[in-house]
């Protein structure tokens, strides 16, 4: 498998805990101290980090440090979005779709031949 595939999917893997370590708390975590909610995060973005850095290394064999962060950023947004509506029950916004237009057009612009 070409390492821009293994890096968009240990980047999408990575995406999971970020996502649950940077928001989860505000669902689970409401009653109890900010510093229980940030050790309970720091303990998930430890996986994130142990997913994200191998595919940040193995992705820059094929992509550039722009291409691997617009990269990272279609994959935030795609994990996002269905975290927000099923798990933290919010509404589906129009915004989230002009947002990944906005993103469609960075990847249009990192990933164009020069």
């Amino acid at each position: 498998m070409r390492p821009a595939y293994w890096t968009i999917l240990l980047l999408l893997m990575s995406n999971v805990f970020m996502t649950f370590a940077w928001y989860a708390h505000l669902r689970e975590l409401s009653t109890k101290p900010w510093f229980i909610a940030a050790l309970v995060s720091w303990g998930i973005a430890l996986f994130e980090y142990l997913l994200q850095v191998p595919a940040n290394r193995i992705g820059y064999q094929e992509l550039n440090l722009g291409q691997l962060k617009i990269l990272q950023e279609v994959l935030t947004l795609t994990v996002f979005v269905p975290f927000a509506v099923f798990y933290m029950k919010e509404p589906l916004k129009l915004d989230y779709l002009w947002a990944g237009l906005c993103l469609l057009g960075a990847v249009y612009f990192i990933f164009r031949g020069e």
